[in-house]
């Protein structure tokens, strides 16, 4: 047979069906995902509320079934050691629906997939309610499109402010800045950042710590 005839036999073969990720039923662990998983307890609100630890990613995204994830940034480290050079991957994960949740979490494992699993894992842990509202003098409307008030938050070298901006106005913001806080569910926004911004760890953490004002303080 003549490669040719071998190469059209070959592309002739039906193709394996592709095979989805199976996603893992979550079986809760700790008494409050057990409350959760019962519908004792049905909001974030109520947990943060009562001052309640959460330690199952399972809670979060039964209370939050729309809750996306979207990797931020990822990097490599690479360290000396007595055995050599090390390397590992580290990675930022943003977890948001778009209508007033955010979390953002990292994860570090020598696999970059394991990296990015651990750090989806703890920006579900670390979602928190965010209020929305119309802050500004000049809308002055009653959506929810922008935050309440002026806040700044700091993480690291970088602070922060957000600034209540007129319904239409868009995200005054650099592009990963914007996207997280288009995760959280702004639509209308200025910005004014400080210190090494493109270091999206201290970043991320200065964004968060903004947003989880306007719950605290509203």
């Amino acid at each position: 047979m003549s490669q040719t005839t071998q190469s059209r036999g070959e592309s002739n073969r039906p193709r394996r069906p592709r095979r989805e990720p199976v996603e893992e039923v979550w079986v809760p662990k700790t008494i409050l995902g057990q409350k959760v998983a019962s519908g004792e307890i049905t909001s974030l609100e109520e947990i943060i509320e009562s001052g309640l630890r959460i330690q199952e990613s399972g809670i979060i995204k039964k209370l939050l079934p729309d809750l996306k994830s979207e990797v931020v940034d990822v990097g490599i480290i690479q360290k000396m050691t007595s055995n050599g050079q090390s390397t590992r991957f580290k990675a930022i994960v943003a977890a948001g629906n778009e209508n007033g949740y955010l979390g953002i979490g990292q994860g570090k494992s020598k696999q970059m997939r394991i990296a990015i699993e651990k750090a989806t894992n703890q920006a579900y842990l670390n979602v928190n309610p965010i209020k929305l509202g119309c802050g500004s003098w000049e809308c002055r409307c009653d959506q929810k499109h922008s935050v309440p008030f002026k806040v700044k938050g700091k993480g690291g070298s970088v602070t922060i402010e957000i600034i209540p901006a007129p319904r239409g106005l868009g995200l005054v913001a650099g592009g990963k800045i914007k996207r997280l806080l288009e995760l959280a569910g702004l639509k209308d926004a200025w910005t004014t950042a400080k210190g090494s911004t493109p270091t999206m760890n201290s970043t991320s953490k200065a964004i968060l710590n903004c947003l989880r004002q306007t719950f605290s303080q509203g």
